[in-house]
């Protein structure tokens, strides 16, 4: 560690590697404070704490009944959690676990239908059939019409909004494009945005995930639900150590 010192408060060095310490207790929000600003603004903090610091032992704080109160309560909280760590301590998830789960509930992992499709977004239905007639027509592709009416950011690639399951647009636009044929261009849907003309690209059935696309995600499932069981179990024994008595 950084033996630098970089503060002295009442004869009291404060360094590098107490910034360091304090940042590393932040966890992700230290990263913020990576800058030499935000360590210039920790180093501060820690200034003010060590006045603190001072003045509760000048003051001799720690002797007060309430501050002993407060200490007990602390100690408490601390002994109960370190409790609960090593109670759970040994609770681990194996690779095999993680495949067997998976080989058993791989019905429970099938991902939704989607679709693919590309929109032409104007504000009057009229115009809307309109354009839709000069596609039709084969006066103008699809994708300059696009490019050329629509007043969504889309019509810069032609319309094409990419891949999309339920819920992910509103409802009048999602319940048409999963009603359409691929390769179909729709009558105007109205939406709240304004009317759509869409043209369906492809739809793709729900597939089960793959394996390592959900390795992690389901080792944390299986440690939550290993870690509720040793909890729960632990519990138990503690009862019938200590009996609990309900009034």
């Amino acid at each position: 560690m950084d033996a630098r010192i970089l503060a002295t408060v009442g004869g009291q060095s404060i360094t590098e590697a107490d910034v360091e310490l304090f940042l590393a207790g932040l966890g992700q929000r230290g990263e913020a404070y990576r800058s030499p600003e935000g360590r210039a603004a920790i180093l501060e903090e820690l200034i003010n704490r060590r006045l603190f610091l001072l003045e509760a032992t000048r003051g001799l704080f720690e002797a007060e009944p309430a501050f002993k109160a407060q200490l007990k309560q602390a100690k408490e909280t601390l002994l109960v959690s370190y409790a609960m760590e090593k109670a759970l301590s040994s609770v681990t998830v194996k690779d095999d676990e993680v495949e067997k789960f998976y080989e058993e509930n791989k019905d429970k992992l099938m991902g939704g239908d989607t679709v693919n499709a590309s929109h032409i977004l104007v504000a009057d239905e009229a115009e809307a059939a309109r354009i839709r007639e000069e596609i039709v027509s084969g006066a103008i592709s699809f994708e300059e019409a696009a490019e050329k009416y629509s007043s969504c950011p889309s019509g810069k690639e032609g319309g094409n909004l990419g891949d999309f399951g339920r819920g992910q647009m509103v409802p009048e636009f999602e319940n048409a494009c999963f009603a359409m044929q691929e390769g179909e261009i729709s009558a105007p849907v109205q939406t709240q945005f304004g009317y759509h003309l869409i043209r369906l690209n492809g739809k793709k059935a729900g597939e089960i995930a793959p394996l390592d696309a959900v390795r992690d995600e389901l080792k944390a499932k299986l440690m939550r639900d290993k870690q509720q069981a040793a909890y729960q179990s632990k519990v138990n024994q503690l009862k019938i150590l200590f009996p609990v008595d309900k009034f």
